[in-house]
């Protein structure tokens, strides 16, 4: 089992930045890939950033790319998700996961955070 505790969302103006930090307590925390996914009200949950356990490869939705940066700490046992540029549209909950293997699927994700809200005002 793996327990994520999500922080650091909030409200901030478009062009502004935020950090999200995801704490994971539970397994192997060195040994899991990391991911965030974010949902908007009335949407599906979508993909945004991943990273594998070595931190060598990262992966990110399109709609991020070159704004968002994602990163971890083995020693610390933390993810995190370094949000610059944002947008009206990046508003959202975002949710903190953990898998084996990288996928572009929330389905294929085993465990999941409790999400942080992320607002931003236009």
């Amino acid at each position: 089992q793996v327990q994520l505790v999500e922080s650091g969302g909030g409200l901030v103006q478009a062009g502004g930045s935020l950090r999200l930090s995801c704490r994971a307590s539970g397994r192997t925390f060195s040994r899991t890939t990391m991911g965030w996914f974010r949902q908007a009200p009335g949407k599906e949950r979508e993909f945004v950033a991943a990273i594998s356990w070595r931190g060598s490869s990262t992966y990110y939705a399109d709609s991020v790319k070159g704004r968002f940066t994602i990163s971890r700490d083995n020693t610390k046992n933390t993810v995190y998700l370094q949000m610059n540029s944002l947008k009206p549209e990046d508003t959202a909950v975002y949710y903190c996961a953990a898998a084996e293997i990288y996928s572009g699927s929330s389905s294929q994700w085993d465990y999941w955070g409790q999400g942080t809200q992320v607002t931003v005002s236009s």
